[in-house]
């Protein structure tokens, strides 16, 4: 396995590989990787020759300061974890590689669609301008055939597909299915910042998906969304952001069960961590 920090050294490691034909593969990441990354490594092999992983906590999706310094950094772990999954490069530049000018913005903004503003766009607004930034500045220096991204980020899936489409990229994105624990929560990188009763609370989230999903065809819309929020609202400790019953296409709720493909999402703050999570229906 390779580790490269720099974008001519990656695209030097990549040249010949192109050259040869090998299908390239990008799976993005902030570290403090888990099984749900590693589960995208293992995809990645399956449909291409190289698997590049990036590692990069990139500062302007933030929107809380805090929440970036405390953003989880273990290189080490996950480095062994990338080596045991037999990934072929792994990508970690520094801030300044990536953003020559930082602290100083770059101009960055794109028209991704009225989604934007949805959901985690409301809670958390420009997020989804950074992720795109850097989504597009890690496309640009692997230049992928296929890149893979974690179906619990939903809205993040589509606002890069959304970016994608603006910029006529020739790259397929795929969204892979969320890993879950043996009890249900969705693996994510902040569970370890969830002390034992919250964690045992944060199990709700599934549950209220769960339960949605379950009876989807039984009861009306806001029959769901209602039985949905009273199991959150009633759990200790879980302050709930939003839970919605979703066109998987527009995120734009729904009223009725004429629309296609549909999806349930969920936020909430459980303690001091702000969990997502959601199903497809």
């Amino acid at each position: 396995m390779e580790i490269v920090h720099t974008i001519s050294a990656l695209k030097m490691l990549l040249m010949p590989l192109k050259k040869g034909k090998s299908k390239v593969a990008l799976v993005p990441t902030m570290g403090a990787l888990h099984k749900g990354h590693l589960s995208l490594i293992k995809i990645a092999q399956q449909e291409a020759e190289i698997v590049v992983c990036s590692i990069f906590v990139n500062p302007t999706q933030f929107t809380d300061p805090k929440d970036l310094e405390k953003y989880p950094r273990p290189l080490e772990h996950d480095i062994k974890m990338l080596n045991d999954a037999g990934c072929n490069i792994v990508f970690m530049p520094t801030v300044k590689e990536m953003y020559p000018l930082f602290p100083k913005p770059e101009k960055w903004h794109i028209d991704l669609g009225p989604a934007e503003f949805l959901l985690e766009g409301e809670f958390r607004k420009g997020h989804y301008q950074g992720v795109t930034q850097i989504v597009k500045k890690l496309f640009d220096a692997v230049n992928p055939d296929i890149a893979f991204f974690g179906q619990k980020d939903f809205q993040q899936v589509l606002m890069i597909k959304n970016m994608v489409n603006v910029f006529d990229l020739p790259l397929e994105i795929i969204s892979c299915p969320i890993i879950r624990e043996e009890d249900g929560l969705a693996m994510s990188s902040r569970n370890i910042h969830l002390s034992a009763t919250d964690r045992k609370n944060a199990l709700v989230l599934n549950k209220a998906l769960t339960y949605t999903k379950d009876h989807f065809n039984k009861l009306s819309i806001s029959e769901l969304l209602s039985h949905a929020k009273a199991m959150i609202n009633n759990t200790p400790g879980v302050e709930l952001d939003y839970f919605t019953i979703a066109d998987e296409s527009t995120l734009l709720p729904i009223t009725n069960k004429d629309v296609k493909n549909s999806v349930a999402l969920v936020a909430a703050k459980v303690g001091d961590t702000r969990l997502i999570d959601n199903m497809l229906l």
